[in-house]
Order: C-alpha cells, then structure tokens, then sequence
C-alpha cells in the first residue's frame, strides 16, 4: 500500500493532485482571510484598533496661513463681499465636535491601548469621493454635517491627487483614513456594494431592518447612479437602523444637503445650526476648507501681482461638458449677451473706460480661447483700465493628478475673491467659488446639445442665494410631490434639481 501511494505520487498524473492541492489551500486560505476581514468578523476591529491608535506625520497646522489670513484684518481685501456670520449654537456645534474627533479620531491618544478602543463610543462617517474637485468640496461638506448631525467623526480617503490642497481642519488631530484601514481604496468597488451597501440590505427584503443586528460597516451609495433602494437612506424611518451602524463610507460627489433639511429627524437640529438657510454651504467651507500653505502661497501670489489693485474684480467660470457638440461661438454669444445685457462688462463703444475707473477680469475654464477672446475685446485696450487674466487652461479635466486639482483649487478661490461672478449652469465649481464667496452668481446657460433652449430664453439667470444644487434628489424629495416639506425649490440652471431657498 505505502509502495503504491510513493508510485503514485512520482507519477505525471500526481503532479496535476499536487497543483490541486495548491488551488484548493489557497482558495480556502483566501475565504479564511475574507471572513476575518469581513465587517461581521469579530476581529474586522483589530487592525482599526491599531490604525486609529498610531500617528501620523500629517496634523492640524496652527500655522495655517489662509486660517490666519482670514482671522485678521486681511481677509476683507481678499474678500470684498461682508461674509455672513455663523451662529452662536453653529459655533459651540464645532467646538464640540473637535472635542469628539481630538477623543476618537485617529490621533486621539498615542498611548492608546488597542485593545481597548471600543466603537460603542465612537461612530465614524468615511466620505470616499471619485468626481472632479468641485464635487468633492460639495460632498466633502455634505458628509461633514452629515457627522456632526450624528455625532460621528468624519475621516477622508483622499488619494495622492488630493493631498496638499487643504489644511487639516480639526486641532491636535487628522481627518485622514488610516492607511492600515482594511477597505482602503475598496468603498467605491462595485464588489463592495453588493456587499456591503444600504440599498443591497434593503433590496434583500429580509426581517425588519430596525430589528436587525446593525453590521460593522455599511456603504451609503449616493453617486448619481443610485437606485431606488439607495435613495430610501433620505427617509427618516431608515436612519434608526443606520445609527446603529460603528462605520459608514458614504460614497457621493454631490450636495445632498437639500434632502437633509426635508427629513423630519434633522430639521429642527438644521434649522438652529443655520438660521439663516441659504448660507449652509458658506459656513461648511469656511470651516472645513481653508487652503493648504502651499495652494495659498500660489493664490495669495496671483491676487497680488494681477487683482489686487482693481477696484473691481469680475469672475468668469466657463465649463462645457460637451465642446465637440457646443460651439466656441455659441458658447461667447451666452456670454457677451448675459454680461453686456446687465452692464457686467461694457459695450465695445464704451470701451475704454470712463473715469479712471479699472476692472480685471479673471477667467477660469480648461481652455484658453475663452480668455484669448474676451482679452481681445478688452483687455488689449489696457489704457480704458481693463486687463484680463487667467491663471491656468489644463485643455480637459485630468483624473487623479494632484497637479490638476492644486490649479483647479487655486482658480476657485481666485474666483471667490470676485466682486461680480459669472459662471456656467450646472458646473459644481461654479457652486463652489460663489459659495465662498458668499456672491449670488450670474449663470451663464451653456447650450446644451441634448436640451435645446429656445431663442426666446435668457442667457443667463440670477442665483437667487449662493447654496449649491444638488443635481441627483430623489424623486420624492421635489416639493411639488405629496407631503413633502422643508426650504427647497428646483435649481435655477438644472429643473431637475434642487437648491435650499428661504429661511
């Protein structure tokens, strides 16, 4: 019998029961390692545990310049327009909140003894964002008030195209996901929502999901692909069952805050945060946003050498999504008739300008035939007191390049340092250069090829507030649907859409 198995085994066909054996181990050996790292694992909190106890060499910086800037008396010749206040309760809100992320956040306590950690005392809110950087300001902040409505602490999953661009916002502490995090670089995966994502639990229909046992981690899916299933998150009957959740990675590029002041659960929590309701996302980049040392030096360095002498500064932001179907022509007609029609910018016969008086005319767009013409009906004639700049024309908007997003960065806050702001319907970063602001836009209506205006329509319409749409609601979050409630209207440049009004 031993003689016939070592035959065996020498045999050719003995080599093919060998690489079995090796697919066989390391298939199994591949589920054993996934059910420990599965969410519903008892050890899937051991290496948090040590991730959130280690340091990092990245920590709030008390020397922020563009903090400081704004916190002295330098922050009005940046910033002409009088920035609304926040609110004593919103003031006392971040301070409470700091104290929670300096407990639980990541650099909460060096000699923390892992082993100790315990998330029955602290939530975490992940924001995984995907989208260019205008959508990941907005719904950076969305998940942000999303954690301080909750009581959870925010962490970011900022790739390497993210990082330099702002100052750590919370003392003696880090937003940044721990690199040990076991998901890392994973939330965004089609594998991992169908796995793991609210909508998944929902579509299943199994038992009551307020009497089920909460996971250890959930996704929020919220991009503009979201199903009908993923939308329910925005019912306040769903968010019993979410609280109960140790870790959620919210992954979405939009401003959801619209679809927040409608829930019954946060609104009244909303409504003290921020009595003034058309200034939600003001106050939310203000806080959360301030430029790193290296983008302000870039910023700061522009302003002085072009806009800073003049005594007034005008804004353009032109984005068009399709610049093989929307014509360059098309494109300037919107633009000179919305700018000329309400004395924006002069007619060419009032060219040069009377009275000494001078206007810079900052352009930001990713290509450079916009400023090229605008500078050829103005800004050649520099005597009349008009000159014409732009700070960077990338030619088409570059995924996961820090490069791209430092410029991208640096051309919205050159545009919120605008007196007049003209920017593009539907464009994010329009949104977000106003917000900051705080300067109700004029929004150019870039032709649409699929969604034709007609002749009669306005080039361009102005914003009522400067809060973002928010570009993907769910269906029953319009305020023409039954019962539904809270400070909301359909966007001015997107009919689908909604935007925060009143308050």
């Amino acid at each position: 019998m031993g003689r016939r198995l070592t035959e065996f085994l020498n045999s050719s066909s003995s080599g093919k029961f060998r690489l079995i054996l090796v697919a066989a181990f390391a298939v199994v050996s591949l589920l054993f390692a996934a059910a420990l790292l599965s969410p519903e694992s008892p050890f899937f909190y051991l290496p948090l545990r040590i991730a959130l106890s280690s340091r990092r060499p990245r920590i709030y910086d008390p020397t922020c310049d563009s903090r400081r800037d704004h916190h002295s008396y330098s922050a009005t010749k940046y910033h002409r327009t009088p920035s609304p206040q926040p609110s004593p309760y919103l003031l006392a809100k971040l301070r409470d909140y700091e104290d929670l992320h300096r407990r639980c956040g990541p650099l909460s306590d060096p000699t923390l003894n892992p082993q100790e950690f315990r998330t029955d005392d602290c939530k975490f809110v992940v924001y995984a964002p995907s989208q260019g950087l205008g959508n990941r300001i907005l719904g950076l902040s969305s998940t942000f008030l999303y954690a301080l409505l909750t009581n959870r602490v925010l962490l970011v999953e900022f790739g390497p195209d993210m990082e330099d661009l702002f100052c750590e916002p919370f003392p003696n502490s880090t937003w940044y996901l721990p690199e040990t995090f076991p998901f890392r670089f994973q939330l965004q995966s089609h594998r991992f929502r169908k796995a793991y994502s609210f909508g998944t639990l929902l579509q299943k229909k199994e038992e009551d999901q307020q009497k089920k046992e909460a996971p250890a981690l959930l996704q929020i899916f919220l991009q503009d692909k979201y199903n009908d299933y993923d939308k329910l998150f925005f019912r306040d009957e769903n968010q019993g069952f979410v609280h109960r959740v140790p870790w959620l990675a919210l992954v979405h590029d939009g401003y959801l805050i619209p679809c927040l002041f409608q829930m019954q659960s946060f609104r009244s929590e909303l409504e003290k945060l921020f009595p003034d309701q058309e200034t939600v996302f003001h106050h939310l980049a203000k806080y959360l946003l301030s430029p790193s040392n290296e983008a302000w030096e870039h910023i700061t360095g522009f302003y002085k050498a072009y806009l800073a002498k003049a005594e007034e500064r005008i804004g353009f932001q032109i984005r068009v999504f399709e610049p093989k179907k929307t014509t360059f022509p098309a494109v300037m007609k919107q633009i000179m008739s919305c700018t000329q029609k309400h004395r924006i910018l002069p007619q060419s016969s009032e060219v040069p300008l009377r009275n000494g008086t001078s206007k810079s005319i900052f352009v930001a767009s990713l290509s450079r035939k916009y400023y090229e013409e605008i500078d050829s009906m103005y800004g050649e004639r520099s005597h009349g007191g008009i000159a014409v700049y732009q700070a960077s024309h990338e030619g088409k908007q570059h995924f996961g390049d820090n490069s791209h997003n430092m410029k991208a960065w640096m051309d919205i806050y050159l545009l919120s340092m605008s007196d007049v702001l003209v920017t593009s319907s539907m464009s994010t970063f329009g949104y977000v250069a106003a917000g900051i602001a705080g300067v109700r836009p004029w929004i150019v209506m870039i032709p649409d090829p699929y969604h034709p205006r007609g002749a009669d329509e306005p080039s361009c319409e102005r914003a009522v507030n400067i809060e973002p749409c928010f570009h993907f609601p769910p269906w029953f979050a319009y305020p023409d649907q039954p019962g539904t409630v809270g400070p909301v209207a359909r966007c001015e440049d997107v009919s689908w859409g909604l935007k925060i009004v009143g308050g």
